[in-house]
Formats: C-alpha cells, structure tokens, sequence
C-alpha cells in the first residue's frame, strides 16, 4: 500500500533566544538523526546504510502484515521461489532460490530445482522441503495473506532435496509471479497456523535466507537489517541496513540535504525539485504497479447487516454517478503536485511491456466514459432516484437527507488534499459529507472492523492505495468475493468478476488471458466499488554523491526501492561523485548544528538563566 505521512508543527510562544534556540537545534540535529532517541549508531567499523521512510512496518509477520514496509523488509530477510529480474522484472532462474523449471505438456505439473548448498540464516540447510512446506503451510490452512495465489494447486511435493514439485488441478498461468517469501520449516512448522494468522509476532532475529536480516525493530523509531555474509548470491557490499522511522517526512527532506540519510522513500512532492537540485541527490519519480482510490463500503445488509455504510454506496447507479464529480486532472495537479496521472481502472498502464499490456483504457469516444461533468452526475443522480425533494440543497435516500463519511489519512498530505476537492465536488451535487482525517491503523480498524464474531465495516468512503505485484493476479484478488474479510476493503461482489478472475488464473495463452483480464476491469469500471483518482508516482531521493551501485528497475522508469528485487540494497556501496563520509550515520548539518546550539545554549546560560522554554510537536 501506498503510504504518504506528514506531521504538522504545534508553535510554542517562547523568547525570541529560546526561538533561535529551537531553529538551531531543529536545523543542526534533524540533519542527521530526526531526534536523537530514534537512531540507533553503528558499531565501529561497521558500514551501515542509512534510509529514511514515513511509514513503519505494520507486522514483520508475513500472514498478518500488510503495508508496503512491511513487504520491503521481507523482500530483504526472504527469497520468493522465483524472483524478477530488475532490468524488467521478468522472471528468471537464478534469481529466486529456484534454478530452473520445467512445466507438463498439459501446464499441470511443475517441477522447480532448487539452488544446492544455500542455508538459513541460523546456518541450517535450505532444501525443497522448506519450499513445499511453506505453499503446504498456506494451502493446507487456507492462509488468508496468501491463498487466492494458491489455487487450482493440489499439491506440493519435495522429491529430493534439490526439487518440488507441484500438482494442479488446471493450468496455472501466475506460477512464476507468487510473491511468497518461503519459509524455514524448522521454525514455522512450530507455529499454529491460527495464531500465525492472528499474533505471532515473527520478532527479531527473523530467520530467512535473504541477503539480510531483521536483527533489531523499535517501532515508531527504527528497523536494523544486518547483511547476511554467506548470503548464497554473495555477501552484500554493507553491513547493515538502518530504516529510520520519520514523522515529518520535511524533517527526513532535511535528513537527506545534510546527508544524514543515503535515501528516503516517499519523499514530498513539493521537495522534490529542490532535493533533486542539491549536488550530491538524485530524485526519480518511479513507475510501480498500484493505484489511489476513492473506496465506498458496497457492504450487502442482507449478509453484513451490522455494516453501518450508508445504503446508497450498496447502488451501482449512485456510485456510477459520483465517477462524473471526479475532476482526475485537479487531483494530479493539487493533490500531487503533478507526479501522478489520471487513474481510470485497477491495472495500472505504462507498465508492461506493449504486447503483454494488461491494462483496459475506457475509450475516449464513448458517452458513458467517465470525465468531469458536475451537470451530468447531478442527472445521474435524478435518474437513480436520488434527488432533493424538499430543496434544501441536499439530496434524499428514503425521506433522509444524504450523509456519507470520507476519510482521508493523516499520513499521507496527498490523501487529505484530494478529501478536500471530493467533498466540495460531491457537495456541489447534493451530497452532506462528513469530511474527517485519521490514522492509517485507525482507518484499517473501520474498515475490518467486528462487533463480537459479526464483520461490521464502520465507514462509508476513504481516499487509499494499492501496490501490487507484477503479475496482474494479487490486484485483482482484493475485488473478489472471497478477499472480503481479508483484502478486500470494499466488500463488493460480482459473480461474472469472480468466474473471469478463476478463468485468467488457468488461461496459458497471454493474449487470451489478457483479453479476461481487461473485461475483469471494465466490470469494475462500470460498477466503480472503487473511483480511481490517480496512479501515483514512486517518490524517491538518493545521496548518489556518496554512493553507488543503485539499482532502478523496470527498463529505468521503476524505483530503487520495490519489494519484488532486493538488487539495490545487495549492490550498493560507498562511492560516487564526491568525497565524503559513506555510512550516513553522521552529517556535516549535525557538526554545524551541534556548534551553532553550542552558541545558543551559552548566550542563553548567559543572558537568561532564570528562563526555561520547551519545543513540542503534535500529530496532524
């Protein structure tokens, strides 16, 4: 998931010393450690790799977690069974722990050799047993996380130590893209695969046998990886990896300039020039699969019937109508600040390579393809029966007038500045809405929420955002009926979109799959349990002056950092265009603001000894 967090700062009124003070602290310290409590330094020697994010890992456990974070540290501390390559991210031997592959004439049957001598990171041997009992492990407990990538697979079977195979039932045409991180069986064959789904903790040290290692996680402040030295691809060129937690991605902005961090993942928009601009950083705005959506709770009351969403969102024709009151070219240009395009359906475009494109785009020259038209979905409305009956400017469903709640996240500023556009839109049609900004955790605890053994989703409408694999498959799982009280975060239902999504997963012929896939998103389109706004871009800085070996995937126009190859964080390593101090522990801004707070402190012992101030910073 796509994950954006700002943190506002509360002004304290102080003496104008004590002022002076709190900007040379903020200016000197920020330029290396955010806070200080939050870093953790490297021990002497070590070369450690600084990087900077606004958004923690919300589980290391693989069958509980779900937030891009997450993903990324798992792409580190485990292999999937077949990786991608980085140039463009097609899968190949070698790359993942498997070597090579061979498939049935019928595609039933797949047998994979697993690459010889590689071990965890607890030194026991890898072997084709871990990998069949991780897929057995989901197949057999029907894991939530993982077990639409799973079907149509009867079984998985170790023959040796070197290969498995696995039996399906038909054709199986997203074999080579599960993103699945297999696991050692000499640990997770000890967890119950209820509390696995419920709360194992998977804590520090993680076993995997990735090219690092989950050695350390305060959450809200840090993440340390140490590099896996008998790592079976080869040791990588650092030690460790320090994820440092930031709530004010400006504060991690300033991080970067100073060189307190090599990079930062979702830097601001509105920085993103003036990073790209310093001499020592490079800023990209990188293509990644995934999309922002406006979401509504489709709920059906006659089997959730404790969902509280408004039961309109329920109507194909209400929601067809708002898809007119979306003005996608405003979102990009005030939302994003430009780095995003306008959104259209669920496969994102500009992705693929042209002749396998599995993205559907509505035709330009059609009447009912959705553009910004407040006149037209004010009819829309009419027509669906919606319409003000007593003239107070608001429209009606059963003789009430229309409230519907949007939330947008407060961590994420481009989340907050669509709300802010989609509430005026839709309250120029006729709608009451309830504008409100929360928690990323608090609006996950809405939308899967329970009241005793009962799904009870609380909300009516959201602003969020999916990342997802390469193979089309996982985002078109979350549409499913069966990703509801899972994935799903809109609990919509199609049985024609379910059967389509059965028939693409067993369609071998690209182009016949392909064709699936596109009606698949022309059903979403026209019942629209999701508005896309946007497919925005993967913000990115990096301290290319200090540092080389970085990585971009997909032909050059993907990300550094992407969850599906670990390339970047194996081959990267001192080096560049200028001198200075590799590790990113420490910075130059740090030195100065050190001395500068030095001054200040003096003046202040001086001149006002009896006088104390303090700084706060509150949430947004």
């Amino acid at each position: 998931m796509n994950s954006r967090a700002i943190r506002g700062r509360q002004p304290i009124v102080v003496v104008t010393l004590l002022a002076v003070l709190a900007v040379g602290l903020v200016w000197g310290i920020a330029g290396a450690l955010a806070a200080d409590e939050t870093a953790t330094p490297a021990a002497d020697g070590q070369l450690t790799l600084r990087l900077g994010w606004t958004a923690d890992p919300d589980s290391l456990n693989p069958f509980i977690g779900w937030d891009s974070s997450s993903y990324e540290v798992w792409s580190l501390n485990y292999d999937l069974l077949v990786g991608f390559q980085a140039s463009d991210l097609t899968n190949q031997p070698g790359i993942g722990l498997a070597t090579d592959w061979e498939t049935s004439a019928d595609g039933k049957v797949w047998t994979f050799t697993i690459v010889e001598g590689a071990t965890w990171q607890d030194d026991e041997p890898l072997t084709a047993s871990d990998v069949a009992f991780t897929y057995s492990y989901v197949i057999d407990n029907e894991m939530g996380m993982f077990i639409d990538y799973m079907l149509f697979i009867d079984s998985v079977e170790a023959i040796d130590d070197t290969h498995v195979v696995f039996t399906c039932s038909k054709p199986k045409a997203n074999m080579l893209g599960l993103w699945l991180p297999i696991l050692p069986e000499h640990i997770w064959s000890t967890v119950d695969p209820k509390e696995a789904e419920r709360g194992y903790e998977n804590a520090p040290p993680i076993v995997g046998s990735g090219p690092f290692q989950t050695v350390e996680f305060r959450k809200g402040e840090f993440l340390r990886m140490e590099a896996n030295e008998d790592y079976w691809k080869g040791a990588p060129k650092i030690d460790e990896i320090i994820f440092q937690m930031y709530q004010n991605s400006d504060t991690m902005a300033q991080d970067l300039k100073a060189g307190g961090l090599a990079s930062a993942w979702n830097i601001p928009s509105a920085q993103f020039d003036a990073l790209d601009a310093e001499p020592n950083l490079t800023a990209i705005s990188g293509v990644v699969p995934g999309f922002d959506q406006l979401g509504f709770n489709c709920a059906d009351k006659s089997v959730y019937p404790k969902s509280t969403g408004h039961p309109a969102l329920t109507d194909p024709a209400f929601r067809r109508a708002l898809n007119w009151a979306i003005d996608r070219d405003k979102l990009v240009e005030v939302g994003y600040y430009g780095f995003a395009s306008p959104g259209s359906t669920i496969v994102m475009p500009d992705f693929y390579d042209p002749e396998t494109d599995y993205h559907w785009e509505p035709p330009a020259d059609d009447p009912n393809t959705y553009t910004f038209d407040l006149e037209r979905a004010r009819q829309e409305l009419d027509a669906a029966g919606y319409a003000d009956r007593d003239g107070d400017g608001v429209r009606e469903y059963e003789g009430e007038p229309i409230e519907l709640r949007l939330a947008a996240r407060s961590q994420s500023l481009e989340s907050q500045n669509c709300g802010k556009l989609i509430t005026g839109w839709f309250e120029e049609i006729g709608l009451d809405i309830d504008y409100q900004v929360i928690d990323d955790g608090a609006l996950g605890d809405k939308q899967y929420n329970y009241d005793g053994d009962d799904y009870a989703p609380d909300f009516d409408m959201f602003i969020w955002g999916w990342g997802g694999d390469v193979d089309p498959n996982f985002i078109l799982s979350i549409m499913t009926t069966n990703s509801i009280e899972s994935w799903s975060d809109c609990m919509w239902s199609n049985e024609e979109y379910d059967r389509l999504f059965l028939e693409q997963q067993t369609t071998i012929d690209v182009q016949e799959r392909i064709a699936l896939v596109k009606e698949m998103q022309q059903i979403v389109y026209d019942e629209s349990p999701y508005i896309l706004l946007v497919y925005p871009k993967d913000l990115e800085a990096a301290n290319k002056g200090k540092w080389t070996g970085w990585v971009r995937a997909n032909n050059d126009k993907g990300a550094w950092w992407y969850n599906t190859q670990p390339d970047t964080y194996v081959a990267v390593q001192p080096g560049g265009t200028t001198e200075g101090e590799a590790g990113g522990g420490s910075s130059t801004g740090l030195i100065v603001g050190i001395v500068v707070a030095a001054i200040v402190l003096l003046l202040v012992v001086v001149l006002l000894v009896r006088r104390r101030g303090r700084r706060a910073e509150t949430e947004a």
